[in-house]
């Protein structure tokens, strides 16, 4: 087993079981709901998931923080010191101020540890999009990889993860600044959704617009047919910001055009959900490009 270990942020809302079947350190965001802070942590363990879409529901407004430097300091140390390698991938620095944190612990600690091999690498992705390429590194690792050379594989491989979504309610990316009060307001009233994805440096961009529900599902497919690479032989990822019905649905639509390996279906973590919202779907694949 080669000697490293493989870090990311709990943004990349990996189902718990994967994440520790994989052998990964999970650092938790928080977020803070009506002057209440909790730790997101993969198991649940302070917010669980259900629990965090009836708030919002319910009308409250959760609001979000990064990891500290001192804190990634503490996580990346003890491996370090015990003569491990590190290796983070972070929640993409276009959304959170997170990888900077990161990266500058790493640049510390290089100095601390001239002898240890620590990268911290943006992964320019979100939710399921971030844990799919941490997942594939992982894979990577597992198969006996260098940290050098899961690295590289890494940077080949960021360009190519598709991240597609859709939102039930413009209101929320509205309180995000993603949409225009009248937007959200006039969408709303049009039973007007739309379709959006994560692009080369990161950001979240608005694509297209579709009406109802099932036109805006059928959309995030046709992106996935119209790009991606090899389906037959992918890991198809779905998160969903708790609307399981509709995931299955997604998912059905995917099994039944591609012999897909596998399709890994998870919540929208907090962190994301917080500025999504419920009803939110996305896809994530690798493509051609993003």
């Amino acid at each position: 087993m080669t000697n490293f270990i493989l870090m990311t942020d709990s943004a990349c809302d990996l189902p718990d079981s994967l994440a520790k079947e994989l052998g990964l350190t999970v650092l938790p965001l928080s977020i803070t709901i009506e002057e209440k802070s909790y730790a997101n942590y993969l198991d649940e363990r302070e917010l669980p998931v259900k629990a965090f879409y009836s708030m919002l529901r319910e009308g409250k407004i959760g609001s979000t923080s990064a990891v500290n430097t001192a804190t990634f300091i503490q996580a990346m140390e003890p491996f370090l010191q015990d003569g491990q390698d590190v290796l983070y991938l972070g929640f993409s620095s276009a959304l959170s101020s997170t990888f900077d944190s990161a990266a500058t612990a790493a640049a510390e600690l290089r100095e601390r540890y001239p002898e240890r091999k620590i990268y911290a690498l943006d992964t320019l992705c979100a939710s399921l999009g971030q844990g799919l390429l941490v997942y594939l590194a992982a894979q990577k690792k597992l198969s006996g990889a260098s940290i050098e050379e899961v690295v590289a594989y890494v940077e080949e491989n960021r360009p190519h993860l598709c991240h597609w979504f859709t939102v039930d309610d413009l209101n929320h990316l509205h309180r995000g600044g993603r949409v225009s009060a009248t937007s959200a307001v006039v969408g709303t009233v049009l039973n007007i959704k739309p379709v959006l994805h994560v692009d080369d440096e990161g950001r979240l961009i608005n694509v297209s617009k579709v009406r109802g529900r099932k036109k805006s599902i059928s959309a995030l497919f046709a992106e996935m047919q119209a790009t991606a690479i090899n389906p037959d032989e992918q890991m198809i990822f779905i998160s969903h910001g708790d609307c399981q019905e509709d995931a299955d649905s997604l998912a059905e639509m995917i099994k039944a055009k591609y012999n897909v390996k596998d399709v890994i279906i998870n919540h929208v973590g907090p962190v994301i959900g917080a500025h999504s919202g419920p009803g939110t779907l996305a896809l994530f694949f690798l493509g051609e490009h993003r």
